[in-house]
């Protein structure tokens, strides 16, 4: 992930980052069923869909605590 987009990662609002938090959870789901599947050779994904998931957890929490 750029720093380009982290930064608009921090800008959003509370309600946009669960939102995006929501479709990043759906599809790391529907990522590891196509790994397992033996669908898709790109694991890399899953690696950088894990990391995206922890950044908005914690803007999430950076907000709730203001």
């Amino acid at each position: 992930m750029k720093n380009q987009d982290i930064k608009l990662l921090k800008s959003r609002s509370l309600g946009e980052l669960e939102r995006n938090l929501k479709e990043k959870q759906d599809a790391l789901q529907s990522a590891k069923f196509d790994l397992a599947s033996g669908k898709v050779k790109n694991f890399y994904f899953v690696k950088d869909t894990k990391k995206t998931i922890a950044r908005i957890k914690t803007f999430i929490n950076q907000q709730k605590a203001k």
